[in-house]
């Protein structure tokens, strides 16, 4: 995106009060695209390099959230979450007409790995795959509809006023002060057992893992929450943040290394 648009993007996110519906934040987004970047095959490396040279991974890993506030790509704007109510499964769940993460990722894996597709739509299916697999390991991101995953409770965080969703979207990660490259250095560690554990499965199956974290997520007392609730919740941030970025190293490399 060119400087200018994105100022003015942000100047309209600004405008419609939505910071709290994003995942992560550049700096979340971009180390699980860093972590999936040092993981793929020779060939799917290749691959992307083609599609969206001369940008990396880390590089576009934000783009779905940047082109949020333009009309273009509105239609977009609920494959970033889902709503899945406690206790409840995501067969049971009432589905969003527009569709939802689960839904918007299986469809540009398809368009991803459809080599027949124009070039164009297969490097914006990997652009929204590399954002959209983030975005299914922010915890609230699969969320309680009464409260729009956290966006409707109303905290303080180290004394300034926020919504718990956007604490764990951006502030916990913040308040750590790493970039995105030492971030994914300091969680880049995953055994080969592991990694063939995180790849197996579903998207629902990885999403639904997240409605174990809602007991430490909502407990936030009289919601004053600050370093201790951050310091609580880091090893569920850096879990999550490790198993998206290998769960996409496997999408892309199935998607783009040929089978044999």
């Amino acid at each position: 995106m060119r400087p200018l648009r994105l100022a003015l993007a942000a100047l309209a996110l600004l405008a419609l009060d939505l910071p709290a519906a994003w995942a992560w934040g550049p700096i979340g987004h971009r180390a699980i695209a860093k972590i999936a970047e040092d993981h793929l095959t020779p060939q799917a490396r290749r691959a992307v390099a083609a599609l969206i040279a001369p940008y990396t991974l880390p590089e576009i890993a934000y783009w779905m959230d940047e082109v949020r506030p333009d009309p273009a790509w509105s239609s977009t704007a609920a494959w970033h979450w889902v709503t899945v109510e406690d206790g409840q499964t995501y067969a049971a769940a009432s589905k969003n007409p527009a569709g939802d993460v689960f839904v918007a990722l299986a469809a540009n894996e398809k368009k991803l790995a459809d080599r027949k597709a124009p070039a164009e739509e297969r490097a914006v299916a990997l652009k929204m795959l590399v954002h959209l697999v983030g975005d299914l390991h922010q915890p609230l991101h699969v969320g309680r509809g009464a409260d729009a995953g956290g966006n409707k409770i109303q905290v303080t965080f180290n004394g300034a006023p926020e919504n718990l969703h956007w604490v764990w979207d951006a502030l916990i990660i913040r308040d750590e002060g790493l970039s995105y490259t030492e971030l994914a250095h300091l969680l880049d560690h995953a055994t080969a057992q592991q990694i063939r554990a995180w790849q197996s499965g579903t998207y629902v199956d990885w999403g639904m893992e997240n409605l174990a974290l809602r007991p430490q997520i909502y407990d936030i007392g009289d919601g004053k929450i600050g370093y201790l609730y951050a310091f609580k919740n880091w090893p569920a941030v850096e879990d999550r943040l490790e198993r998206a970025g290998i769960r996409l190293a496997g999408v892309l490399n199935r998607a783009l290394t040929p089978a044999h």
